[in-house]
């Protein structure tokens, strides 16, 4: 019988696909990729959309992956347009060229969040392992902005790119971009493989938060600017996804519904997969999306804890990653006895002078893909990247 004192969700994050022309070194996605046989099919996410507009969702996120390596993405904004959700695409942009952002703008697309390593291509190409992306990004934030799509800057920074800021700062305020999301990698899937050579030092961040807090300043009423710190370096945990299973799910590409994008790390739990299982199901029913809602799970000191409905804990992930434990503290919390040892790790990391990075590994080949989807997934072996 349902739950129906949870609230529904408000957001649903699709991972469409994990096929992706880029091989970024600090991808949150599982290191065992989705092959595309096994990807819902275009009935099965049009499915979803219905079931999403009946549980209440507002907003609908298309993600990867590279959403756009999914030839029906118009049908599927389309669809979403048709039962009322609210479309973001999520997208690193390389694929994105007028005939397609075209057939998008026509099935009711409304806002594009495009990704960038930098402006600087020797930079950016060693992050996402495709050569050229920083010229093709640069030309789809144009496209977007003369089709008078809703537009959002995400940089994601790393140890590699974060004396970058200041200059796709001032490039994205010259572009006129309303919002800005400056995001510190955060370490799961690939990012925790390649954690030692991501990991910005304390000079950088201290460098990084002055120039945010500088250019907020002289963006004031023209330009938003969200700033998220690595965890490693905090000292109490963020609300992650705002709580276990309070506000978002995500649909993985073969159907598997979660909590958070990196909830199938925790082993012990069994979540559910569409179609066996709807969108309310899995919300209201599923022991996995249960296990740590809410704080009657909290071990103390958190159940004390007088901010434990606002971070609801932190994240169940990264407890399990750097404590080995999804139900003990998150090790960003100053009262954990793993905090001074994460600090440590990330102090000792950024200093190692590693910058060897161990791109995203593709596994397509092995389940049979063909020649013209294997150029798609390997650009840096395919004709002129």
């Amino acid at each position: 019988m349902n739950d129906r004192t949870i609230d529904q969700p408000l957001a649903i994050l699709l991972e469409l696909t994990h096929r992706c022309p880029l091989r970024c070194a600090y991808c949150s996605n599982p290191l065992a990729l989705t092959p595309r046989a096994h990807e819902l099919s275009t009935a099965d996410w049009c499915a979803v959309l219905d079931q999403a507009a009946e549980l209440g969702v507002l907003q609908i996120h298309f993600s990867g992956g590279e959403p756009m390596a999914r030839e029906d993405l118009p049908e599927l904004v389309s669809h979403a347009t048709r039962v009322g959700l609210y479309s973001n695409l999520i997208t690193s942009g390389v694929l994105l060229d007028d005939a397609r952002l075209g057939e998008l703008v026509d099935a009711g697309l409304s806002h594009v969040q495009l990704s960038f390593q930098g402006l600087d291509e020797v930079t950016a190409d060693a992050l996402s392992g495709f050569r050229g992306g920083a010229a093709r990004k640069c030309e789809a934030l144009a496209r977007v902005k003369a089709a008078g799509l809703a537009l959002t800057l995400n940089f994601v920074v790393t140890r590699q790119n974060a004396g970058q800021l200041d200059a796709i700062l001032r490039y994205a305020d010259e572009q006129g971009i309303a919002r800005v999301e400056v995001a510190n990698t955060q370490y799961y899937g690939w990012a925790l493989q390649n954690r030692a050579a991501l990991m910005p030092s304390l000079i950088q961040l201290e460098q990084m938060s002055q120039l945010v807090e500088a250019w907020r300043e002289k963006t004031r009423g023209r330009m938003v600017i969200d700033y998220v710190m690595p965890d490693y370096y905090g000292r109490r945990p963020k609300a992650c996804m705002g709580g276990w299973a309070r506000r978002f799910l995500n649909v993985m590409p073969d159907g598997t519904i979660v909590p958070c994008h990196a909830a199938q790390t925790l082993k012990h739990l069994e979540f559910p997969r569409f179609p066996a299982s709807t969108l309310a199901s899995a919300w209201f029913e599923s022991p996995a999306f249960s296990a740590y809602r809410g704080t009657d799970w909290m071990p103390e000191p958190c159940r004390s804890c007088d901010a434990k409905e606002k971070d609801w804990g932190g994240c169940r992930c990264q407890a399990l990653a750097l404590a080995g434990d999804a139900g003990t503290l998150d090790p960003v919390c100053e009262f954990s006895p793993k905090h001074e040892e994460m600090v440590m790790l990330a102090l000792r990391e950024s200093q190692s002078g590693d910058d060897r990075l161990q791109l995203r590994h593709l596994s397509f080949k092995k389940t049979g893909s063909t020649d013209a989807e294997a150029a798609l997934l390997h650009p840096s072996s395919g004709a002129g990247k």
